[in-house]
């Protein structure tokens, strides 16, 4: 018997503000807790399985470089195009000691939280 992943959580100071982000990014839909959380759901083409976001409140700001992050690779193959659309939805490009040869992208969500856009699918 193994596992799978079937969500990513991430804890958020405005849930609203990520809700969209996130959902602009990933082309999902938002679903509103009456908890204050989000939960993201992917698109209705998106293959069985495709992992849920869950967008949870947290009471500080994100201290330091994220443990696991998100890798994300463009559909359509262009990386630059949707680096460029990531960062017109509020991402920002970081620095973690990329070497400018890599095959990805590091930028950041509007709180900081790192995550790469791959060249290609490592699959």
């Amino acid at each position: 018997m193994t596992s799978r992943f079937v969500q990513w959580t991430l804890d958020v100071q405005d849930v609203g503000r990520m809700a969209r982000f996130w959902a602009g990014a990933l082309g999902y839909r938002i679903g509103q807790g009456d908890d204050g959380a989000a939960k993201l759901y992917p698109p209705a083409d998106a293959p069985p399985g495709t992992p849920t976001l869950w967008l949870q409140p947290s009471a500080g700001p994100k201290a330091g470089k994220i443990r696991a992050h998100p890798d994300l690779v463009a559909w359509d193959g262009d990386r630059a195009a949707e680096v460029a659309r990531l960062l017109a939805l509020g991402a920002r490009r970081v620095d973690i000691g990329q070497t400018g040869e890599d095959d990805l992208t590091v930028l950041a969500d509007p709180e900081g939280n790192e995550f790469c856009v791959l060249e290609r699918s490592p699959i």
